[in-house]
């Protein structure tokens, strides 16, 4: 996937850079966290959108779900595993409870 390809740079731009990594965390505070993010991945020359986030969030879910007892009513619940923002956020040190 596009968006996973790209969110990997954007985190290892993340962590090469101090200066990025912080502005990357203060998206957690703005009103739309995940559009913030997305806007300033844009900015920094990474095609990164919220539509395909969510998209590739959901398609990773589904495919757990199915792994896990068909994705029938006894599939255990995946909590956050879809969530890519939180998930990156996590992976460059910060807080995922934001």
């Amino acid at each position: 996937m596009k968006v996973l390809d790209e969110l990997e740079k954007f985190q290892e731009a993340a962590l090469k850079d101090e200066a990025l990594r912080h502005q990357i965390l203060e998206t957690r505070a703005a009103k739309e966290p995940l559009s913030a993010f997305c806007k300033l991945a844009r900015d920094k020359g990474f095609e990164i959108y919220e539509m395909d986030m969510i998209s590739a969030g959901e398609e990773a879910y589904a495919g757990m779900r199915r792994a896990t007892n068909g994705g029938g009513e006894n599939s255990p619940m995946l909590e956050n595993e879809d969530d890519y923002y939180r998930l990156f956020m996590a992976a460059i040190g910060g807080k995922t409870d934001a």
